[in-house]
């Protein structure tokens, strides 16, 4: 099993938890690494700068549900082939918290319902990530090449793969 190095932000240790295994707990938070074909959908998020939608599980909705809601929301994205990847241990402190993460395929861009969350969105390829993305370490880096292994393997295959991440043959 690949192993991932921890992360943090801010106060937070982050650690991620490959799929199959899911958190004990329910998770408070949903993040979506959207991809249409070699590009990944991210968001100009207020406070936190260029981002993969993400965002709170609400009181009736799974994370599922809250990554579509939160793709559709900051994004104008609407998804499919929506597959879970695995999940981020958030500690700070002596809290701990779960946030699933999930690779899924943008079908269709329209209009940014949350302008008050979204200031715009765009789609961008890896190579780009490292200048804009407001969290770029090797733990992030590793998910978004996890994220577009998983997509590539439920559309288009592995030829997409190795000419995109030469390096994770």
């Amino acid at each position: 099993m690949k192993r991932y190095p921890s992360g943090t932000y801010g106060r937070q240790r982050l650690e991620f938890h490959p799929a199959p295994f899911r958190a004990p707990l329910r998770a408070f938070a949903g993040l979506v690494f959207a991809w249409k074909c070699d590009e990944v959908l991210v968001c100009d998020i207020d406070g936190r700068g260029w981002c993969i939608p993400s965002g709170r599980v609400e009181p009736h909705e799974n994370s599922l549900e809250a990554v579509r809601r939160e793709a559709q929301e900051e994004g104008g994205a609407i998804l499919e082939c929506i597959q879970y990847i695995g999940c981020y241990r958030i500690t700070e402190k002596r809290e701990v918290r779960w946030a699933d993460c999930y690779a899924a395929r943008v079908t269709e861009l329209g209009e940014i319902t949350m302008r008050e969350e979204s200031r715009g969105r765009k789609l961008v390829k890896i190579a780009e990530l490292p200048e804009i993305y407001h969290l770029w370490n090797p733990l992030t880096e590793m998910l978004f090449q996890l994220s577009y292994e998983v997509v590539c393997r439920s559309s288009v295959g592995e030829s997409a793969k190795d000419s995109f991440f030469p390096s994770s043959q």
